[in-house]
């Protein structure tokens, strides 16, 4: 019975590659360098594989930045401000579409699917001229194979790269995408043709937009695509990947129909129920790729399930065309549980990272074909055992707190505009109010420092001494640049779900457990594997401090209960919508603890909400309403002078528009000039927005720095479609990942531009 993996992490076991990258941008490594790195990472990864009995290995899974983006350089699709002239793309470009340069912006980034994983989306339009421009899924292919090892290579498949791009600006917003299908299908035809000729003898297609709510003719270009591919497929065994969700009747019959394809991969973690479609009609003589082993969480499978399962699949499909896989990608997972060093016994023997969850496809795959490892199987049943039964995941007070919930939509008694007369005469804000989003520059000394303390190399004394110097430098940078609403710049937190789940009950953490969020963004999920509650307050102190170190307002700032949720390994024992209701419970009594200790102004980032959304439209409303709920619980027992902020960030936020009005908060930041200013769209169309709102000016993620006149044209946009009143201005997201050479001048253009407008209004008047 044979194996096969969808996708690997590529940062490595120690984020080797997040460092490489780091170096290489700050010019103090060279593009070899670089590349040495990552062809050590890819030999270890096909290895580890190859050592593990794995059969179907992948290629070209390992990326820079994204597999999107490697599929625009790929197709030669680098918009014109780039300046690329052909040829071989290199770094440069590369780096530019994803990062941007001294002149030019990055491309849009948003996230994949409903995942914490961005990529970058494709500019396109009619005179867009595709050419072979990237052969790196071919380079990497013969890499493997040079090494030993014959691997599938992966491509995004054509249909799926065309339906998550957008129309290039100046396109217009009706242009069909799917036009352009001729047009790229020639490049993948070479593609093809040279991975035929280096040797391949299998080639994936993952195509995971297969999985969401498509019409008639999207599903009919499936079928033209790989009808005109057939005959250059023709000698390869190709795979058709799809995950995250289940298919529907019309997409899977799609999906089985089409031409020239010999296997089909199915998530049958998050989509059980294409199960029953698979038993009802799977084509003869075909494969399936069986993901019955999850590739987003941190739970160990539950293997005698999992076989159970593959038994069922095996008699419908037959010994021999039924191959064991992961659900999608490891890339969600953290690396390797090895590596975790402090996590008590009992929690680790629960989970499985990437390198376990490798060892669970072959452990599944083995007893399959008759060759069970007893010993491994008793062991994981013990582990299951022991999680149902373990008291720590449960605490009854919480449970009984939860569920009182019930019968209450939580909402502030007052209206927004009442509430934000009230706030005003409180904070008595200038129009167009400057603030930023929360975090400033995590310094490699601050970096240094919270490390020492974690290690017990300083005292506590020594690190809030530190600390406290860390939040004057950026209270008085803030009063310097004349900033109206003030953060602390969060100096004591290193991720913004990490700092408080290590301050909650029913949270664990790794050492080493970084999954890749976006090109050298790693984030390290917390585990929750029990019920939720907050012990003691988490932000009061430092709050406080902070604002008494100015006369001006001090943001409190939270991370709210949705993104928690998401952006954590959540508990699989239970629903979501009730750990998130636990975690709503322990910030809404952070939110009025901050408001007793002074702070008029609490931000509860909500930087998540819309990734969560399920990628099916007919089970949007039920998460929405929860997801709505959870946030307007931990704000309802504020006084109408607290001004309640929210942020949001790089998502699709326009279809998800009146759940965020719903919300109540009294303000909202939220991305916008990265994705063209897209969000301005749905004012334009006549949504009315009452509360407070900041689209961003600028985009942090890129070390490019805005002019003042650019910043004013922005905000000039935004007050053809907003009420003068309402409009707030500020960045698309928090700054620690940027420099303060780049921050200084950004934000100083910022308030400038802040300021310009406001003479121009007041002269208009």
């Amino acid at each position: 019975m044979a194996s096969h993996i969808v996708g690997y992490p590529r940062m490595g076991p120690k984020r080797e590659l997040k460092f490489a990258l780091e170096s290489f941008w700050d010019k103090k490594s060279s593009a070899e360098d670089l590349q040495k790195v990552a062809a050590d990472l890819r030999s270890a990864i096909w290895k580890q594989m190859a050592d593990a009995g794995i059969k179907y290995i992948p290629s070209n899974t390992f990326s820079y930045y994204d597999q999107v983006l490697d599929a625009t350089s790929m197709l030669g699709a680098v918009p014109p401000r780039y300046s690329w002239n052909g040829g071989e793309i290199g770094f440069d470009t590369y780096f530019s579409m994803a990062r941007g340069n001294a002149s030019v912006p990055a491309m849009e980034m948003t996230k994949w699917f409903d995942t914490n994983y961005h990529f970058i989306v494709p500019e396109l339009g009619p005179d867009v001229k595709f050419s072979y421009a990237s052969h790196k899924a071919v380079d990497e292919y013969k890499e493997a194979k040079a090494l030993g090892v014959d691997t599938v290579p992966v491509l995004v498949g054509p249909v799926s790269y065309l339906l998550l791009s957008k129309p290039a600006k100046g396109v217009e917003k009706t242009f069909s995408l799917l036009s352009l299908l001729p047009k790229i299908l020639p490049i993948y035809k070479e593609v093809i043709s040279e991975l035929k000729a280096a040797g391949a003898s299998w080639i994936q297609f993952d195509e995971p937009t297969l999985i969401l709510d498509l019409h008639s003719h999207q599903l009919e270009a499936f079928t033209a695509a790989y009808a005109d591919l057939e005959s250059t497929l023709s000698g390869l065994n190709v795979l058709i990947e799809t995950y995250f969700a289940d298919l529907t009747a019309e997409a899977y019959k799609t999906l089985v129909g089409l031409k020239g394809v010999t296997a089909y991969g199915l998530d049958l973690v998050r989509g059980t129920q294409t199960i029953d479609l698979v038993k009802s009609n799977f084509p003869k003589g075909k494969y399936l790729f069986a993901g019955v082993v999850d590739g987003r969480n941190i739970w160990a499978n539950d293997l005698a399930s999992s076989l159970s399962t593959l038994q069922q699949l095996e008699a419908v499909v037959g010994k021999d065309k039924l191959v064991v896989s992961n659900s999608c990608s490891l890339l969600h997972t953290a690396v390797d549980l090895v590596n975790e060093t402090k996590l008590d016994d009992e929690i680790k023997s629960w989970l499985a990272f990437a390198a376990q969850k490798v060892v669970e496809v072959n452990a599944l795959a083995k007893a399959l074909a008759g060759q069970k490892d007893e010993a491994f199987f008793v062991a994981n049943a013990a582990a299951q055992a022991s999680r149902k039964s373990s008291p720590r995941v449960t605490n009854e007070a919480v449970q009984k707190a939860a569920a009182a919930l019930k019968g209450s939509d939580h909402r502030r008694v007052t209206n927004v505009s009442a509430r934000l007369d009230a706030q005003q005469r409180k904070l008595n804000l200038p129009v167009l109010p400057t603030t930023t989003i929360g975090s400033f520059p995590q310094t490699v000394e601050l970096r240094r420092v919270r490390r020492e303390f974690k290690a017990n190399k300083i005292s506590e004394d020594e690190y809030v001494k530190a600390i406290k110097e860390e939040i004057k430098k950026v209270v008085d940078l803030q009063e310097e640049l004349d900033i109206d609403v003030l953060v602390h710049g969060e100096p004591e937190r290193n991720d913004m779900v990490e700092y408080f789940g290590e301050q909650l009950s029913g949270f664990a953490f790794t050492v080493n457990g970084w999954v890749q969020s976006y090109g050298s963004r790693c984030v390290k999920p917390p585990i929750i594997y029990g019920d939720v509650s907050r012990p003691k307050p988490m932000t009061v102190f430092w709050s406080s401090i902070a604002q008494s170190m100015t006369q001006r307002p001090m943001k409190g700032m939270l991370t709210g209960p949705v993104t928690i949720l998401n952006w954590s390994f959540v508990r699989n024992d239970q629903p979501r919508f009730e750990t998130c209701y636990q975690i709503a419970l322990a910030i809404k009594d952070e939110v009025e603890d901050l408001e007793k200790a002074g702070i008029n102004v609490i931000q509860i980032d909500e930087a998540a909400l819309r990734e969560g959304l399920p990628l099916r439209k007919s089970e949007h409303e039920f998460y929405l309403k929860w997801a709505v709920h959870s946030f307007r619980i931990t704000n309802c027992g504020v006084q109408d002078t607290t001004q309640i902020h929210t942020h949001m960030c790089y998502s699709n936020f326009n279809d998800i528009i009146h759940s965020i009005i719903d919300m109540d908060a009294d303000v909202i930041t939220i991305e916008n000039s990265r994705s063209d200013e897209k969000l301005l769209s749905v004012f334009r169309e006549g949504v009315k927005y009452g509360a407070g709102i900041g689209p961003g000016v600028y985009d942090i993620h890129s070390p490019r720095i805005p002019s003042t006149e650019e910043i004013a044209d922005r905000i000039n946009k935004m007050l053809a479609v907003l009420e003068t009143n309402i409009l707030w201005v500020n960045p698309d997201c928090g700054l620690k990942t940027r420099k303060y050479a780049e921050v200084k001048p950004a934000l100083n253009n910022m308030v400038a531009a802040a300021k310009l407008l406001r003479t121009q209004l007041a002269s208009a008047k």
